[in-house]
């Protein structure tokens, strides 16, 4: 790592905080749930111009892509910029678009969850111009839409249409400190149950769709204890999350009833297995439901729509593997100390990188995953220092390990 001056790298990231941290709260102060991020990407793509990168280009979903260097080893940095909604405003302290700022953190929504990895990794990107971090590589950074609603589909997008294939991508999710390698995989699951109306006084002759909805219900919390454990990954699980009926009246039989399930999958699930798990309950056969996939396909702010099954698989990066390796390696050299080495509990966009094309991902990113969602949201500006500076160093120890294996 002869190029790499671990205490420059550390002392430029830190000056660059004060940039960071103004980027940052002009990302928060647009408001950016899914679908309607076109101002934050073009704010992004202004501070990409400021700091210098060679290329920036907006695809057809709406994503955004900055390129730093030309050479063969093609990096990506991820963050995805559209966030979810404020809430009960009463649950925040301060204004969640205006945020807040004290010596430490920076309050608002997106502040974890998650373009702070965005001002991190394009500050890493002036880093690397200043120091002249460059090598025999291309870095890509990129500002993903739709993840909040749709995880993964923006890459699903970029490497289907756009034919971008990065050797490794690192995801900038909050991770609080340590570098994660994995995470469970989703499903968003329908049930489906149809009955016969009738007049409430005679319920006798219809044929209720929520008491049969009832007993379906049971079994799916029965099944959820059974759903398999992984020693790393954790355990399968699921949840009703929305109910839904049909009914001529309040006076009436129920003659339709629909469920969605929030289906996390852990490793050795995959999407038939759940729903065969689902379709084999007594309850459901006996009510002949109808067990299926819902199917995403939202515009983008673009306009575009591109449709895809809500099936977002499990993925594990190995710990041996070089680039949790170089990641390990970076981060010791850069902080002198070991990385601790975990999972995610939320899903990201890895299970489209790593899940569906197998392309290795790894998360390193300021925040905590806590924050996600929650009333309050924060980041701590610590953090993206220590990220900017991670990133900013990742490509060359990558390079330079895979010189010396």
């Amino acid at each position: 790592m002869n190029r790499l001056n671990p205490d420059k790298i550390n002392e430029l990231a830190t000056r660059y905080l004060p940039d960071m941290t103004r980027f940052l709260r002009d990302m928060i102060r647009l408001p950016s749930e899914s679908a309607h991020e076109e101002a934050v990407i073009q704010r992004i793509r202004q501070e990409m111009e400021t700091v210098g990168f060679d290329k920036i280009e907006i695809d057809p979903m709406g994503n955004i892509l900055g390129y730093i260097g030309s050479g063969k080893t093609l990096i990506a940095l991820d963050a995805h910029v559209d966030t979810v909604g404020v809430g009960n405003r009463d649950n925040w302290s301060f204004d969640p678009y205006e945020g807040m700022e004290d010596d430490k953190i920076i309050g608002g929504r997106g502040a974890s969850d998650q373009e702070g990895g965005m001002a991190a990794m394009v500050y890493a990107g002036k880093i690397i111009k200043d120091l002249g971090l460059d090598g025999d590589y291309t870095l890509v950074v990129v500002g993903t839409v739709l993840e909040e609603d749709c995880d993964g589909l923006c890459w699903q997008y970029i490497i289907n249409e756009s034919g971008l294939k990065p050797e490794f991508v690192i995801s900038t999710e909050p991770t609080d400190g340590g570098i994660y390698r994995g995470q469970r995989g989703r499903m968003e699951i329908r049930v489906e149950v149809k009955g016969v109306s009738s007049h409430g006084s005679a319920p006798e002759r219809g044929d209720n769709a929520i008491f049969k909805m009832g007993r379906i219900l049971g079994e799916l919390e029965a099944l959820h204890d059974r759903l398999k454990d992984d020693d790393f990954l954790g355990k399968g699980s699921l949840t009703v999350s929305e109910i839904f009926y049909t009914s001529p009246s309040r006076c009436a039989v129920a003659d339709g009833c629909t469920i969605s399930i929030d289906r996390r999958l852990t490793a050795g699930e995959d999407k038939d297995l759940a729903l065969s798990q689902i379709r084999d309950l007594p309850s459901v056969q006996a009510a002949r439901a109808d067990v299926s996939m819902y199917t995403y396909n939202r515009p983008a702010y673009t306009g575009l729509v591109y449709p895809t099954d809500c099936y977002f698989p499990s993925w594990t990066l190995p710990e041996d593997h070089e680039v949790t390796q170089a990641a390990a390696a970076a981060y010791q050299t850069l902080f002198n100390t070991a990385p601790r080495v975990d999972k995610w509990t939320f899903s990201t966009n890895g299970v489209a990188i790593t899940g569906l094309f197998g392309i290795p991902c790894l998360g390193f990113g300021p925040g905590k995953e806590a924050e996600a969602h929650a009333p309050d949201e924060k980041t701590w500006k610590a953090d993206l220092v220590r990220c900017a500076a991670l990133y900013a160093a990742l490509p060359l120890v990558y390079l330079e390990k895979g010189a010396r294996d």
